[in-house]
This record gives C-alpha cells, structure tokens and sequence, in this order.
C-alpha cells in the first residue's frame, strides 16, 4: 500500500522544514493571539449592545467560537514551535514524539474545525445582526420613558449615550421618534388641554409629539438645538425641515450600528482566514517532518534520505483496514468445543 502525497526529504531539506515550521508556528500563534484580541473586542462590543439587539439575535455565536478556534490556534503555534525546535536536537525530539500525534488530530478536528465554523458565521450572521438591530432597537425607543419601570429604568441613559457617541438619531431617523411616547407620564401635566388633546387623539392613549431628545442635537451646529415642534415650519421661521443635519444627526442608530459592527466581524474573519491558512500550513508540515523523522528514528540529521507523507496508505485501503479491524474486534470468539471422548480401546482377545 503505498502512502499519500509521499515526499523524499534528504538531510538539508529536513532541517529547513524545522526551521521554517519554527518560524510558521510562532507567526500562528500570533495570528491565534490577534483572533483572541479581535473576538473578545467584538464580545465586548456586543455586552455593551445587548440592550439594542433582540434576545434570540445569534450574533454574539460569533465572537464565542472566535475565542475557542483563536485558543487552539494559539495552543497549536506554541507547540508546533517547540516541537519544530526540539526536532533539531536528537536528544531533546523524544518527548514531543509522543506529543506530535495527539496534537495533528486536536489541530486539525478542533482547530480546523473550529476555523471554519467561525468563517462561516462571519459570512451568515449579518442578515441576522440586521434583524436584531431592527427589533432592539424598537424595543429600546419604545422604553425610552420608563425610568422608573424595573428592567428598564436604564434605557434612556444607555440610548441617550449611543446617541451621542454614535453621532445617531432614532432607529432609521429622527422622525422614529414622532411615533413613540418618549416623555414620562411624571412629566406631563394632566390639567393642560394640550397634554389631553394629544393622548385622546392617540388610539393607544400615548402623548405623541413631534420632539425628539436632546441627545439627537448635532453640537457642531451654530445655533441652540431645535427640539420640538420640527413639523411646524411656522414655529422656527429660520429651521429648514428639509435640512436637518444643520441641527440634528441624521443617521439612524441601526445604520450606525450595522456599520460598526460589521466592519468588526470583518475585522475579526480577515483574521480568522490568515489564522485557518496558517494553522493548515503547520499541521501538514508538522505531519511531513513527523513522518520523516519516524523513519530516521527521530534523529533529523540521521543516514540516508527519509520519506514524509500524509497518511501511510490511500484513503480506501485505510478504511478498509479500520473496518476489517472493527469488525475482527467486534467479531465473538468462538465458543470452544468440548473435547471429544477418546473411543473406548478393544481388549485384545486372550492367548
């Protein structure tokens, strides 16, 4: 049975191949280290977003798988690095003989596993970030005004801040805010008439006014912030309401958002892709100058040339092998007969 991609690897190629992997394994360990910093900003990100994304948003899968596939990445760099150094040495290679083995399958399950599934929900997650974003964000402009209600007494806080550090106003614009009741009922005073005539001109009894918070007012503009009545044009004779960007942000929190954190999942799968081309160039060194040394009997600079490969023999004659090996382990052994009575001697007859 002959082996897989076999390689003839005479004595100064060998101890290129370890010098190279050495130098391949600490450039994955960094690349492993980089997906560590980039996963656990995003996670971080999206701890301080949870109040503007929908619960059963799967967005925050990401950075979690990130995190694991970047910890192999790294456990892998560091080991494919001492085992490529120690390879050098004949009297330091023995120990990793027994490491090398354990660790080309937990590398390449695991870790490649792991790679890939993070790359692929980096390509699938935005279309769900954007329906999160529309829910939460819904959900957190209709609770705006319950500052004293258990569960959401920091709402207005936690948007008033994403307002102004995003530079954002609404959930797609600042008119978001002419359809919510944003003020507290604590606030209003039930003896005005206009305070009556606005909730009894609303089906669900909310005071509706066309006003938003202060934290949608742009502090670059020349003039004080225009705040209510921007649907009147008689009421600000100088304020073009089709213009607001002289006096409001005109950006919806969901566009600000999306852009964020997508431009931090691209961030983050560049990195995972450079990691997964990484780790695939270690593990097949790894498993060539594991191969070759076996043969030498772990000396690198022993006689003559070594052979490295991938597996000891094609992919059908290995499944062969395992399942004629399955089916002999679990084959019941046969039962053993009883012996068989010897037949009783005839007596010679007498003389």
């Amino acid at each position: 049975m002959a082996p897989v991609l076999p390689l003839v690897l005479p004595l100064q190629p060998r101890i290129r191949l370890a010098q190279g992997l050495w130098l391949l394994s600490w450039l994955l360990a960094l690349a492993g280290g980089l997906t560590l910093l980039c996963s656990g900003h995003l996670l971080v990100q999206l701890w301080h977003l949870s109040t503007f994304l929908a619960p059963s948003c799967p967005f925050a899968a990401l950075p979690q798988v990130a995190l694991a596939a970047g910890t192999v990445a790294l456990g892998t760099g560091l080991v494919g690095a001492g085992a490529s150094r120690a390879s050098l040495d004949a009297a330091q290679y023995p120990p990793w003989r027994k490491v090398l083995g354990p660790l080309l399958v937990a590398g390449t399950a695991a870790g490649g596993g792991l790679l890939v599934f993070a790359l692929g929900l980096t390509l699938a997650l935005p279309g769900s970030l954007d329906t999160g974003l529309e829910e939460g964000l819904g959900t957190a402009l209709a609770h705006y005004k319950d500052t004293e209600v258990p569960g959401h007494c920091h709402a207005k806080r936690l948007l008033d801040e994403l307002q102004l550090r995003h530079h954002c106003c609404g959930r797609h614009g600042y008119k978001d805010w002419f359809g919510v009741q944003w003020v507290s009922s604590r606030y209003l005073d039930p003896s005005d008439q206009d305070v009556v005539d606005r909730i009894q001109s609303n089906v669900e009894g909310l005071y509706l006014i066309d006003g938003v918070p202060f934290s949608c007012c742009n502090p670059h503009s020349p003039r004080p912030c225009l705040q209510s009545r921007l649907s009147d044009p008689h009421a600000h004779p100088l304020f073009d309401p089709r213009q607001p960007n002289l006096n409001l942000w005109t950006q919806g929190c969901h566009a600000a958002l999306l852009g964020h954190l997508q431009s931090l999942a691209s961030t983050l799968g560049s990195t995972l892709t450079v990691t997964f081309m990484l780790q695939i160039l270690v593990l097949l060194g790894l498993r060539y100058l594991q191969t070759a040394l076996e043969g030498l009997g772990g000396v690198i600079d022993g006689e003559g040339e070594a052979q490295g490969y991938l597996f000891p023999s094609g992919l059908k004659d290995m499944l062969k092998t395992a399942w004629l090996q399955a089916g002999v382990a679990h084959r019941p052994a046969p039962e053993e007969a009883p012996a068989e009575e010897a037949p009783p001697k005839e007596g010679l007859p007498e003389a």
